[in-house]
């Protein structure tokens, strides 16, 4: 075989013939950081077309249909790779062996397009992109990816196939970065995400497998690829509609380092459309914002999604730790704090709950929180758009089997796919380890019930739910406090669908920061893992429509900025508190900024903001605190505690 091949570099079809069989086992740092910053920047492709030119073997189509894409076509020129493509994805994908350009796509047929490591091999890349743009739909999406040419060039990097420990190159035309974005503007399609991408600690972990750590050393500072989403506008922009009596919005953000995921971050600028993410495009291509507005300089800071709660009671803010641990179940530790603690209770229970839910508002966004999920009614009153976070409304609950009999009827009343909560399993007794199984039998449990706590399951119990394909929340510094123990990390790994909850300070040990050291201090759980149980993953477990818990184009414009001391987002993240908070936007707004940051804001961005003085440590929030602060003292003393820790009332 060796001897037939062409002494010239292979073309792509040659290539990828020689390249099929291996493609899939290889592993490749360049696929890794594609792939990884790539789920973090896609829309949801539950009930979408998805079409992917030059799928290879049918990687990004795997993806789509583990999403719930509601179609998939895949278009290779090499028969080799969609052989393989073919054996991973059976009927579920339309496969054409073609040219892109010729496959037979009906016009404004997708909503998704894909085309990564493709442009470099073609002659007239042109011709891609005016096809692509054919078959999207209005408002629909291109994402495009390559191997950074300037960096390439800079490194003499070639693409290639080891045939017999021989190096074959495969032929590639390199074009400046810049003249594709100018392409994609030529074919009118509008770049909401123009990135250069370095590679991140999981690709060093491939290069020192190879015997390459000095290399990754050498360019690790270098854009590895580009990631462009083009999109094709549905009509052109109009103008916002913006509410009379509401406080302005900031149009971009520029200076900071936005995370992309647990180990990735870009230097860029972020422009906000009413209270939606608009476009992201690294910071050294600004001159394609445009200029004015409202601008927020966070030179020095690092941005992060805002987060996500999974499991509160936001009414129970005020209250202190309440009982002395060494409980069986939590019925033991409800009969024992309405005996032992009745006064204090009672206490508590006198200031008005629509306060004491604003106090629980307050707890979360404090810790960088922007979506809670609470585990009691939505009050519609209290939790309309001037509320301080985000309160999630589309699911069902119960509160537990033992309060609740007919909590299995709840489920299955619950509304085709949505969410549904019940604390389980919070025990460690037999009656505890039941719980699951009493569920089950009763028809309670299935892929959309979300298991709070779970402490109690057993082996038997979390193989039934996994089984099921049901979520958990976990809650560890609450568990601690309870029973003298929690889930480890290794068991709460086991399942796909988790995500972290603060539970209320009636047991847990304050906000969701808290929660986080908590379960990476105490209980070594990973940096990675608690950032998706707070970010993504929680978003997903709890079906979160709005691109909550990331950054994408067309989500929610909800972040939180801290100072950049250089660490990746999660190392970050597992070192965050309430000290550390100072900005947190939600949808667009300022609804928190330190006193420092403030001075460099806009001034109207900031109207409607109160300083609120925690442990000695000021944040200016977006709560009626005068009114918050009256209506609490009258009825507990004038030392109010919010999760533990003493407020003030302004400087």
């Amino acid at each position: 075989m060796s001897s037939s091949l062409p002494s010239s570099p292979l073309t792509p079809l040659e290539g990828y013939q020689l390249w099929a069989e291996a493609y899939d086992r290889e592993h490749n740092p360049i696929l890794s950081l594609e792939q990884r910053v790539l789920a973090s920047l896609l829309p949801p492709l539950r009930g979408l077309d998805v079409v992917d030119l030059g799928c290879g073997t049918g990687r990004l189509l795997n993806t789509a249909r583990n999403d719930g894409a509601r179609s998939l076509i895949g278009v290779d020129v090499s028969p080799e790779m969609l052989n393989v493509a073919r054996a991973k994805l059976g009927e579920a994908a339309t496969l054409v062996c073609a040219e892109c350009t010729g496959a037979p796509i009906p016009a404004a047929s997708a909503d998704v397009i894909f085309c990564n490591f493709v442009l470099s091999y073609l002659d007239e890349p042109e011709e891609l992109l005016s096809f692509a743009k054919s078959i999207l739909r209005p408002g629909g999406s291109l994402f495009l990816s390559d191997v950074h040419p300037e960096t390439a060039a800079a490194f003499d990097w070639r693409r290639g196939v080891s045939v017999r420990d021989e190096f074959k190159e495969i032929r590639t035309h390199p074009r400046p970065f810049n003249a594709i974005v100018a392409l994609c503007k030529k074919e009118n399609l509008e770049l909401a995400i123009q990135l250069e991408l370095a590679f991140g600690a999981e690709e060093r972990v491939i290069f020192e497998r190879s015997g390459k750590g000095k290399y990754f050393d050498t360019i690790r500072e270098h854009a590895a690829i580009y990631m462009l989403q083009a999109k094709r506008e549905k009509k052109p922009h109009g103008n916002v509609v913006v509410r009379q009596n509401r406080p302005r919005i900031p149009n971009r953000i520029r200076g900071a380092r936005f995370a992309l995921g647990p180990s990735d971050s870009v230097r860029a600028e972020m422009r906000i459309r009413g209270d939606r993410i608009d476009a992201i495009v690294a910071d050294d291509k600004r001159g394609s914002f445009p200029t004015g507005g409202d601008c927020l300089d966070l030179q020095g800071y690092l941005v992060l999604p805002g987060l996500v709660n999974a499991h509160d009671h936001l009414e129970f803010a005020l209250f202190p730790r309440l009982g002395k641990g060494g409980y069986n179940n939590f019925l033991e530790w409800a009969e024992d704090i309405q005996v032992s603690q009745a006064p204090e209770i009672a206490r508590h229970r006198l200031v008005p709950k629509e306060v004491r839910l604003w106090w629980g508002g307050i707890r979360n966004i404090l810790s960088g929180v922007t979506t809670v999920c609470h585990h009691n009614p939505f009050e519609r009153e209290v939790f309309s758009d001037d509320f301080i976070v985000r309160v999630l409304k589309d699911y069902g609950w119960a509160h537990s089997l033992a309060l609740e009999p007919t909590a299995a009827r709840k489920k299955r009343l619950n509304p085709k796919g949505q969410p549904f909560f019940i604390h389980l399993a919070e025990g460690i007794d037999e009656q505890s380890a039941q719980e699951i199984f009493n569920l089950w039998r009763a028809g309670g449990l299935d892929e959309h019930t979300v298991v709070i706590h779970g402490l109690g399951l057993g082996e038997k119990g979390r193989a039934l739910l996994l089984s099921a394909g049901a979520g958990l929340v976990w809650c560890p510094s609450s568990n601690s406090f309870l029973f003298g123990k929690s889930m480890s990390p290794e068991e709460v790994r086991q399942f796909p669908k988790v995500a972290l909850g603060s539970d209320s300070p009636l047991t847990a040990e304050g906000d969701l920061s808290d929660e986080i050291r908590c379960a990476h201090q105490r209980l070594q759980a990973s940096e990675t893992e608690l950032y998706g149980y707070v970010t993504q993953q929680a978003a997903r477990l709890l079906d979160l429509k709005n691109g909550e818990g990331g950054f994408r184009p067309g989500g929610v414009a909800d972040l939180i900025a801290v100072r950049d001391t250089g660490r990746t987002p999660a190392e970050t993240l597992t070192a965050l508190s309430y000290r550390k908070v100072e900005l947190v936007l939600l949808g667009g707004r300022v609804h928190l900024v330190s006193p420092e940051l403030r001075k460099r804001l806009p001034v109207g961005i900031c109207e409607g903001l109160n300083p609120l003085s925690i442990e000695g440590v000021v944040r200016w929030i977006r709560a009626p605190l005068d009114r918050l602060f009256e209506e609490t003292a009258m009825h507990l003393r004038s030392e109010i505690f919010l999760g533990g820790k003493q407020v003030r009332l302004g400087n």
